[in-house]
């Protein structure tokens, strides 16, 4: 009983003062950070996920239409569903979802009528659980997770009609249900392509209490009596006879391979659990992954920002894999449409993650990071191509060839123990051939041979291609390099890594499209969106050297015009020409807003670019513009993002960034220094290592760096090495309210640009 009662105040957030510190990690989290968004303006599109770090699974209350990619937004004021859903971006949208929903009264099956009033004063949402009060029907639904099951307490009035309805969606669904077991079980196909013709998100659920009357239902309609349907659109309904304050237990699971499977996860993710223990468990798993990263010594609303972020990179990619009967990793394939042995993951997309989310998974969460490593395994083995978005299988959408920053990154920081071999084929295989839906390399043909895609060519965003594919390129070479592949075989990678030069026009010291004779496109504005970029323009595009960016400064004519060409970045108003578009898509809207000139960080390509004055001797406007950024454009508020979440990625920046070091080369040891957001953040490393960033003196005001000592050693460097800080580091850093204009300057300071090696 007082466990009971501990675990019920933990679930009342409005007792918690504005200043009080929560009792643990995860009692920071605002899982509704991000979710005030709509197609015209994202604040982060994100929905409120009940799951585990990575689970198969996450359920979410439904607030949008069957079929809505924007599932759940903060403005709605009606739930119509509490679904099963694994999507990674409402532009991706769902698969394999279905939803429960408790009523009284007269039944109402379509989804519009049922809907119910609630209030967001009478919501509790936490990564490990929630809870809504549902107005129109007098119930209370509580959720709590498991990583491929979930538990489900319905507190009704007293009815003799009350009911839980059990939505399969459209496009292809099944249900039965076994009154004698108090158990519907069926499936769901509904997806949103990426899967072969055999896919199946099986479900199999049970009720802890008598079913008065049951019936299946299909296209919005009851029909008595009916207990088993297959067809467009499938269902079930339950009705029960309650009492007053009556608490009704569901317990659910699903699988991707069979009922069987299904009921396997059940019966392993829960057990004989109760709601409150399940729950508990939950809570217990989310701290023992948080206590990773501890921060200290920031204000309230930056703690619960952090770790809010965090959570949101502790999702995707999310396992699809299963544990079978006998103990071992079992998968279906989205491939080939088979039941295979092993790892697999899915949901995220190469484009947006490849540039911090993995490389911070690589760092604190290497024992994930593996399995993924062996899930592209899989991947290539099972469908012949990396994915570069997986949703769950080959969704054509983004441009680059980053699953090789993916793989490179992943080995040259050291994780080992998977099919290296396999996964450097696969590399090469990609870099070499254009696949199907966004695999390998669009426009591989001209690349190959010019050494770029062209202009004129009617491939779309090839400048940003040209680019992405000159990084990918390193990452090749990098990986071939660690693996002794013979020289004539990498050398090809090394110098295709430098085709960036191709598209830099000395006249604008900008990138710019190149037609197939050579010649620059013209007429030529620096500040069209798309067209031959990437969801941004000229001006954000021209900072994707990841790999070289000492290159890019001999390019503009050396460090002091190259800083001139940064900072007008932030000068330049918002302007923007649409045109390509022919209409503003939401990614100009969102940097057009944010007061911060043409830097749009609520999109990726640029994300990378604050860190640059580093590489230019001038590390002080590196350390004011990323304190700016971090308290502008963040907040553990409904419209906390200032643009699409993606996955982890803008996320993962916070989280680099509040360390005080972001991953600007992801496939190299280096790490390029900001400076600290925290007094203290403790970094638990999983070889029992531990990363100690102290910065005593830190403020809002005190956001420069003075001096940095590392282990007790002055230290002038601005970039810290990834293979030092998996041995275990001490950095202590003395910030102050004015720059230091003399530490960080000199040639020797500088971090890793391929132009330097020797």
């Amino acid at each position: 009983m007082k466990k009971l009662l501990l675990l019920a105040f933990a679930f009342l957030p409005a007792a918690l003062s504005a200043q009080e510190k929560p009792a643990t990690l995860v009692d920071y989290i605002n899982p509704l950070m991000g979710t005030q968004s709509k197609p015209s303006l994202s604040n982060g599109n994100t929905y409120p996920a009940v799951a585990l770090p990575w689970g198969m699974n996450f359920w979410t209350a439904q607030t949008g239409k069957m079929g809505d990619g924007w599932q759940y937004t903060y403005d709605a004021d009606k739930i119509l569903g509490f679904k099963q859903t694994h999507q990674p971006s409402p532009w991706m949208n769902d698969y394999g979802m279905f939803s429960i929903f408790p009523e009284t009264g007269a039944l109402k099956l379509n989804e519009n009528d049922r809907a119910s009033w609630f209030s967001h004063k009478a919501e509790v949402s936490k990564p490990y659980y929630y809870s809504v009060y549902l107005a129109d029907y007098d119930v209370t639904a509580e959720i709590t997770p498991t990583e491929r099951a979930a538990s489900f307490r319905f507190t009704f009035p007293k009815s003799d009609s009350s009911h839980l309805v059990i939505d399969a969606f459209d496009k292809g669904s099944y249900v039965k249900i076994i009154p004698g077991e108090q158990k519907i079980v069926g499936y769901s196909t509904k997806n949103s392509g990426a899967v072969p013709s055999n896919f199946k998100n099986y479900f199999v659920i049970y009720v802890d209490k008598p079913f008065a009357l049951a019936s299946a239902w299909h296209d919005w309609k009851k029909d008595a009596g009916l207990l088993e349907y297959t067809g467009n659109h499938a269902g079930a309904v339950i009705t029960l006879k309650t009492a007053k304050g009556e608490k009704v237990h569901v317990k659910v699971a699903s699988s991707f391979i069979s009922i069987e499977q299904a009921e396997l996860n059940l019966k392993r993710e829960l057990a004989n659990d109760d709601f409150a223990i399940t729950c508990q468990k939950a809570k217990d798993t989310w701290n023992k992954t948080l206590n990773h990263l501890n921060v200290e010594g920031g204000t309230l609303d930056q703690t619960r920002t952090f770790y809010s972020s965090l959570y949101r990179m502790l999702f995707f990619p999310n396992k699809l894999y299963e544990v079978d009967a006998n103990g071992q990793n079992v998968h279906y394939s989205p491939f080939n449409g088979k039941v295979a042995p092993g790892y697999l993951f899915a949901g995220t997309g190469f484009w947006d993650t490849f540039r911090a989310l993995y490389p911070f998974l690589n760092l604190v969460y290497p024992s994930i990071a593996k399995e993924m490593q062996e899930g592209l395994v899989n991947d290539y083995k099972e469908g012949g191509w990396l994915p570069e978005w997986s949703s769950p299988g080959y969704a054509d959408c983004m441009i680059g060839n980053n699953s090789a920053s993916i793989v490179a990154e992943a080995y040259l920081k050291g994780l080992r123990g998977y099919d290296i071999e396999t996964l450097y084929e696969a590399l090469k295989h990609g870099a070499n051939n254009e696949g199907p839906n966004a695999t390998g390399r669009r426009g591989v043909q001209y690349y190959n041979t010019l050494g770029y895609v062209p202009y004129d060519v009617k491939i779309n965003e090839n400048a940003a291609r040209t680019l992405e594919y000159a990084y990918d390129d390193y990452t090749i070479y990098q990986l071939g390099k660690a693996l002794g592949k013979p020289k004539k075989e990498i050398e090809v990678y090394k110098k295709g890594s430098q085709n960036y030069r191709n598209l830099f026009d000395p006249e604008t010291k900008l990138m710019r499209g190149k037609n197939k004779d050579g010649k620059f496109e013209t007429p030529f504005n620096p500040f069209k969106w798309g067209d031959a970029f990437t969801e941004g323009n000229s001006w954000h595009y021209s900072w994707s050297v990841f790999h070289d960016i000492q290159g890019l400064i001999n390019l503009m004519g050396g460090k002091q015009q190259f800083v001139a060409k940064l900072d007008s970045v932030f000068e330049m108003p918002p302007v923007f020409d649409d045109s390509y578009y022919g209409g503003v898509i939401h990614e100009i809207r969102e940097m057009q807003i944010a007061g911060m000139g043409q830097y749009a960080h609520g999109n990726q390509p640029i994300q990378h670019m604050i860190y640059l004055y580093n590489h230019a001797g001038q590390p002080w406007k590196t350390q004011y513009w990323v304190r700016e950024a971090m308290n502008r454009l963040y907040r553990a508020t409904p419209d906390g993002y200032c643009g699409d979440e993606d996955n982890g990625q803008t996320s993962a920046w916070y989280i680099f960034s509040s360390m005080g070091f972001y991953p600007v080369t992801p496939a190299s040891d280096q790490y390029v220094l900001g400076a600290p957001l925290f007094k203290k953040v403790t970094v638990n490393l999983e070889n029992g290592k531990t990363i100690t960033i102290n910065a005593p003196k830190n403020s809002d005001e005190n956001r420069y760096v003075n001096t940095l000592t590392v282990d007790g050693k002055p230290y002038t460097n601005n970039w810290l090495s990834h293979k030092a800080l998996l041995n275990g580091e001490t950095l202590d850093f003395d910030m102050q309210a004015t720059p230091n204009k003399n530490r960080g300057t000199k040639d020797a300071d500088v971090p890793y640009s391929m132009s330097n090696e020797k």
